[in-house]
């Protein structure tokens, strides 16, 4: 068998492999319009599924990432309001020792330290009953004025393909360039047989 016939085969089924993935990975992109040749109408996967992909996005963000729930639990935990509990704290103490005085300046000359202390400390207990029950209240206020899925999907739809493609990219770059190099040594390998059953066969 020709020694060129030997080397070559391999090569070329090779290239061809690397070629045929390589214009797989572009079709999922491109033609960013549809295009019709030979009858046959081409056009990106991406592209053409872009609504269909925002719309799943959209609910998988919402139902899985940033749902409701989740978001209402965070707001709502005692753990949450205990590390706010002395910027508070602070603050109602500067309002009955400072702006209390200032706007109603006979009830404070009343008021001692003592008196000051004790509606602190009352102010506090009430705030730490009562804020799980408004940050839930506020939770399920936000669930019906933001619509995440609603957001999430309008941005991802209204990106256009270029960014999208961009997007894609910076993340499975490593993995595109896998498939055209598999692509390239399954090629070698099925020319490499087709050489060795020509030669076994001859």
């Amino acid at each position: 068998m020709n020694i060129w016939v030997i080397i070559l085969v391999p090569l070329i089924s090779a290239f061809i492999g690397w070629i045929t993935n390589w214009v797989a990975i572009k079709m999922l992109f491109h033609p960013r319009e549809p295009r019709k040749f030979l009858g046959i109408t081409f056009h990106g996967i991406f592209p053409k599924r872009q609504q269909q992909f925002a719309e799943k996005l959209g609910r998988t963000v919402s139902n899985e990432f940033l749902s409701y729930s989740d978001i209402e639990q965070k707001i709502s935990n005692p753990e949450n309001l205990k590390k706010i509990m002395p910027m508070l704290e602070s603050h109602i103490d500067h309002f009955l020792r400072v702006k209390l005085s200032d706007e109603m300046p006979v009830i404070s000359m009343f008021i001692g330290d003592k008196t000051i202390q004790k509606m602190k400390s009352a102010f506090m207990q009430e705030i730490e009953t009562l804020f799980p029950k408004v940050m839930k209240q506020y939770a399920a206020n936000l669930k019906d004025e933001l619509d995440i899925e609603s957001i999430v999907t309008a941005k991802v739809a209204a990106f256009s393909s270029d960014k999208l493609e961009e997007i894609l990219y910076q993340i499975m770059s490593k993995e595109f360039r896998f498939v055209e190099i598999i692509g390239a040594v399954i090629g070698f390998l099925i020319g490499a047989v087709q050489v060795l059953i020509t030669w076994l066969t001859r």
